[in-house]
């Protein structure tokens, strides 16, 4: 596991951008999942900038994105403020600004008739893609990914999860209040790949900010593996990880002053 930690969100999103974009220049049909949330913003920020100013090229590239609200609108041509969905995320905050193209993004549908059918369909279309070749992730204040609430099983698949209490004031806070949406309307419920689909990924790009994610980047890293914590099955990926933090977000870690030595080998031999 290969555990950077740098001074500030600014760096923070530069240096994961940059290993995306290493991805995509290898791989030109490079297969990229994708999370959403507060945390990847500035990473998508620095993609738009590199294709904008570098010609970074995401024509080939294909995209499949962690989990979304079920009943919401999923029409990205539609930005409507009211609209909350994570495919109206996406859109603003990256697609519309770059040169893929829309046949080669796959957001979970939640308005899909049949949700376990469209779950299985999922799946099989990642396995069609080849598989993802890197899966960027957030961590959820509970230690979560995507919406893999404490207790789901670490070898869970894409399906329908009910929203805990956490998460749900996680978001009224983040998006609903601010929109104007009264909390009894917000999704409960919600289509999100299972951490058994995650680590299934070759390989895995975790972004962390902030001191309030402090200690559940400590459990996470360095705590036991636990479906209390989803994120810490992150320690039995067998591919290649790289978590990248700010200095808040690393400040409760046992073991930061070796995981910086390290980092700092890497890159002094190129490993």
């Amino acid at each position: 596991m290969n555990i950077v930690i740098l001074e500030n969100y600014r760096q923070m999103s530069k240096y994961a951008a940059e290993i995306i974009a290493g991805y995509v220049k290898s791989k030109p049909d490079f297969v990229l999942g994708l999370a959403t949330g507060s945390t990847p913003i500035g990473t998508y920020q620095e993609l738009v900038r590199m294709h904008r100013e570098e010609g970074l090229d995401f024509s080939r590239v294909r995209t499949f994105n962690l989990d979304e609200y079920l009943g919401v609108g999923i029409d990205m041509e539609k930005t409507y403020d009211m609209d909350q969905s994570y495919a109206r995320f996406m859109h603003e905050e990256l697609f519309k600004h770059i040169n893929i193209k829309r046949e080669n993004i796959h957001i979970p549908d939640a308005q899909t008739k049949e949700p376990k059918k469209f779950c299985m369909w999922y799946e099989e279309e990642i396995k069609k893609a080849g598989g993802i070749d890197l899966q960027l992730l957030g961590l959820g204040g509970d230690g979560h990914w995507g919406f893999n609430e404490p207790g789901s099983s670490l070898g869970s698949r894409t399906r329908i999860v009910a929203l805990t209490k956490q998460t749900l004031d996680d978001n009224y806070k983040s998006f609903y209040k601010k929109a104007n949406i009264e909390r009894d309307q917000m999704p409960h419920f919600a289509i999100s790949m299972g951490v058994g689909t995650i680590l299934d990924a070759k390989n895995v790009l975790m972004i962390v900010n902030g001191y309030k994610k402090a200690d559940i980047v400590a459990k996470c890293l360095e705590g036991p593996i636990t479906s209390q914590v989803t994120a810490s099955a992150i320690q039995l990926h067998s591919g290649g990880i790289s978590v990248v933090l700010d200095a808040a977000a690393a400040s409760k870690l046992m073991h930061s002053d070796h995981y910086k030595h390290v980092a700092k080998m890497r890159f002094q031999y190129g490993i």
